[in-house]
């Protein structure tokens, strides 16, 4: 019973680092950028696009396609740079302790 009691203490535990990992994530802001720098995307860890950010250079009627395409290039990137935040977030938290493949706690 001793063993149980410390168990559901850890999980405990456990649940408060992960809410305030959740918190943190909030604040943390990664950039992705395509075209050599010339669109820049700002997200949060948690994948929430607060900035974007075109070089002028791009703002001719003839380039929209081009201009689409490096949005949803520096979109990517900084999603990839978000997920990579959380998943060291998330090691951290653990203490290494493997988690089964797919396995998402947030």
């Amino acid at each position: 019973m001793k063993d149980l009691m410390g168990m559901m203490k850890q999980a405990k535990e456990l649940q408060g680092r992960m809410q305030q990992m959740q918190e943190d994530l909030e604040n943390i802001e990664v950039e992705g950028a395509s075209g050599g720098g010339l669109v820049t995307v700002r997200v949060t860890a948690k994948g929430a696009t607060k900035a974007v950010r075109i070089d002028p250079s791009l703002m001719k009627p003839e380039d929209v396609e081009i201009l689409e395409d490096l949005l949803v290039a520096a979109l990517s990137d900084a999603r990839a740079k978000a997920e990579k935040v959380m998943a060291e977030k998330m090691q951290d938290l653990t203490g290494g302790l493997p988690l089964p493949p797919g396995l998402k706690l947030f």
